[in-house]
């Protein structure tokens, strides 16, 4: 897919390496993606076919070491990656970023047990990742979750129940966030093998749009795990559960820089064949505008976005940044898309154009990993704590 906005602020980061996974997302994102988002979306399933062949495309775990099994690539050229896969379908992108969070997760900070045994399925696409933090009655309250674990001599003990888990339906490795006390310093991070005994899959959610993600629950009803599957020991685990969440919120940008960018291209195309009152609906200068108002509202989503992936790269602090980012890609791409829309006429809101699946996408964006509202809360935080923040 040519892109309309110049890329060269992120490319000419990358290294020859580097742009062979975007060259492969993008010909994944062609090829596989883009003629089968519509039939997830229609049949309400997991898109295990783009999945499958992302994995064997080298897309599965490009944050690991090389040495590891990995790709060894940084959060830029991730993000690249998912802003190529979201120009065809979010939902299969979203996806694939959280089976690649939870290898890099274990690839930083798993034991000998867990790289050896759980590393290598995520990275081969045996078994697929699942990040469990959110539950039913506690949402954008992280630190408040109650599913808890409790230590039986040396094996976990898991009760309780979480909610809107990306990859759910297919998911075969669970990274589940649990509470041995109280607060955030009472978090524990457990892989729990989704198919041991107390361990019940709901059925995946009906939700507006991105049905590919195969988002749904669990419950977990004494569940035991061994306690070397225990991925972020106590104390620790909020925290890093929170740098997952900045890396997310930061691809969540990306995505959406995708949106905007097919949303464009489609309604380019689209005004240039449509003709009314004798002319051509790009001669309209109504038209003209809100489409300039689409490209530079992708160039300031890709700017936020990819200063937040470099300084990830270079291990700085990003939340506050990536806050920045996803708030603002979330408003515009769902503002742009329904634009694009608008300047097709009706023929936009057909389900034979990607926007319609778009839309969907870009009004979930503004929920995943972080309600917009909660961005506020970071960025008024910083304010308050130090007026260099201005």
């Amino acid at each position: 897919m040519a892109t309309t906005v110049d890329l060269t602020m992120a490319d000419d980061d990358l290294t020859p390496d580097e742009q062979r996974l975007v060259d492969a997302a993008r010909r994944h994102a062609t090829e596989v993606v883009d003629p089968m988002a519509e039939d997830w979306e229609r049949e309400r399933r997991f898109g295990r076919e783009s999945f499958d062949t992302a994995i064997a495309a080298g897309l599965g775990a490009v944050l690991v070491p090389k040495q590891l099994g990995g790709a060894g690539v940084g959060e830029v050229c991730l993000a690249r990656i998912v802003e190529e896969l979201a120009s065809a379908d979010v939902a299969a992108a979203f996806s694939l970023v959280v089976h690649n969070n939870m290898a890099r997760g274990v690839a930083a900070s798993g034991n000998a047990h867990l790289v050896e045994n759980v590393l290598q399925q995520l990275i081969s696409g045996d078994r697929i990742g699942a990040f469990l933090l959110t539950e039913p009655d506690v949402g954008s309250d992280a630190a408040a979750i109650s599913c808890a674990a409790r230590l039986d001599g040396d094996e976990w003990v898991i009760d309780g129940e979480k909610a809107w888990v990306t990859n759910a339906s297919d998911a075969g490795l669970l990274n589940v966030y649990a509470q041995t006390g109280t607060g955030h310093s009472g978090i524990v991070s457990v892989v729990v093998d989704a198919d041991l005994p107390g361990v019940e899959r709901s059925e995946p959610y009906e939700l507006m749009g991105a049905h590919a993600m195969g988002t749904g629950g669990f419950t977990f009803s004494d569940v035991r795990v061994g306690v070397e599957n225990t991925l972020i020991p106590v104390g620790e685990a909020f925290a890093a559960a929170m740098v997952g969440i900045d890396l997310a919120r930061v691809l969540v940008g990306a995505m959406c820089s995708g949106l905007m960018c097919r949303s464009l291209e489609v309604a380019l195309a689209a005004t240039k064949e449509r003709r009314a009152f004798g002319k051509s609906i790009s001669d309209n200068q109504g038209v003209q505008w809100m489409l300039a108002d689409v490209a530079t509202d992708l160039e300031a989503t890709r700017l936020l976005t990819y200063r937040a992936a470099r300084l990830l790269q270079e291990g700085g602090d990003a939340t506050l940044v990536a806050a920045h980012a996803k708030k603002f890609a979330a408003r515009k791409a769902q503002e742009h898309v329904a634009g694009c829309m608008q300047v097709m006429g009706a023929a936009g809101y057909r389900r034979d154009n990607p926007l319609p699946r778009h839309l969907a996408a870009a009004r979930l964006a503004g929920y995943i990993d972080g309600a917009t509202e909660i961005q506020n809360v970071v960025i008024a935080r910083h304010l308050w704590r130090s007026s260099r923040s201005l």
